[in-house]
C-alpha cells in the first residue's frame, strides 16, 4: 500500500494519442481465464529484439500503440501488453483509480498479468526482451524487475513512473540494468524517490542510470497532454534508443 494515495492522484495525467492508423494489430490472449488484449507491431526489417510496453493507468490505448510503432520503425518487435482486460479502458478518474488500486492491492495478480503479456510477446519475438513503462506502467516495471521471475530480460526502463519499493521487496544483485527517465518539476514522484532508488539499487548492486529533466513536470512524454514537454520527451528517447542498443 505504501505510495498508493500518490498514485492515484498523478496518474490520471495521460491521454491518448489523437490518431489515425497504426502499423500493427490487436491479439487476442488470457489469463487465469481472464480475457485480455494487448498490442503487437512487428519490427521493420531484421528485428534487434523484443520490447514489451506497460500502459499507464487508463489501460491500453493509442499512446502505447504509438510508443510500440515507433519502436517497430526503429527495428525492434513491440508488445503492448493489457493489465485490466479486453474491452476495460477506463476514462472517468474514479474509474481508472479502482482499476489501478486493484493491482496495488494485489501485487501477484499484477506479477502474473505481467508474465502472461510477456509470454504472449514471446510468440512475436523469442528472444531476449527488454520492459518499459510509463507512469503506472513504469511503477509496474519495477514490479517485475523485483519479483525475479521474468527470464531473458535485458533490462527494464520507467518513464515518470513510480520508484517506491512496497515493503518487504528489494532488487536482487542480478536484477538486470535499469534506466529511469524522471521529471525535474514532478511535484508528485519527488527528488526524494529518485535518491531513495538510487541509495537502495547501490546498496543491492544493481547497474542502473537516472536522467532528470529540468523543469519537466509528471508525465512529460504524454503527446498531446498539457503535461508534454518535447524536450525531455526527445531526450530520454534518445537515452531510451541508446539502452536499447547496449542491451539488446
Amino acid at each position: 500500500m505504501r505510495g498508493l494515495l500518490t498514485f492515484l492522484v498523478v496518474f490520471g495525467l495521460a491521454t491518448t494519442v489523437p490518431g489515425a492508423g497504426h502499423a500493427g494489430e490487436t491479439v487476442d490472449y488470457s489469463s487465469d481465464g481472464m480475457s485480455l488484449e494487448g498490442y503487437k507491431a512487428a519490427a521493420k526489417g531484421t528485428s534487434k529484439g523484443l520490447v514489451l510496453v506497460i500502459h499507464d493507468w487508463d489501460g491500453l490505448t493509442d499512446y502505447e500503440f504509438k510508443r510500440a510503432d515507433m519502436l517497430a520503425e526503429m527495428g525492434y518487435d513491440a508488445f503492448a501488453l493489457d493489465l485490466y482486460g479486453k474491452g476495460n479502458r477506463p476514462t472517468e478518474t474514479g474509474a481508472k483509480k479502482a482499476e489501478m488500486g486493484k493491482l496495488y492491492n494485489d501485487r501477484e495478480k499484477m506479477r502474473s498479468l505481467i508474465l502472461a503479456g510477456l509470454a504472449e510477446a514471446r510468440k512475436l519475438n523469442s528472444g531476449k526482451a527488454v520492459v518499459m513503462g510509463y507512469c503506472f506502467g513504469g511503477a509496474a516495471t519495477l514490479e517485475l524487475a523485483r519479483s525475479g521471475k521474468a527470464t531473458d530480460i535485458a533490462g527494464y526502463a520507467t518513464f515518470h513512473g513510480g520508484l517506491s519499493t512496497p515493503e518487504g521487496q528489494g532488487y536482487a544483485a542480478n536484477t538486470p540494468p535499469i534506466f529511469v527517465a524522471h521529471g525535474g518539476a514532478d511535484t508528485s514522484i519527488t527528488m526524494d524517490h529518485v535518491a531513495a532508488l538510487s541509495k537502495e539499487l547501490e546498496a543491492a548492486g544493481v547497474m542502473y542510470e537516472i536522467e532528470v529533466y529540468s523543469g519537466a513536470p509528471h508525465a512529460f512524454t504524454v503527446f498531446g497532454s498539457n503535461r508534454y514537454q518535447k524536450v525531455a520527451d526527445e531526450k530520454s528517447w534518445a537515452t531510451f534508443t541508446e539502452f536499447l542498443k547496449t542491451n539488446l
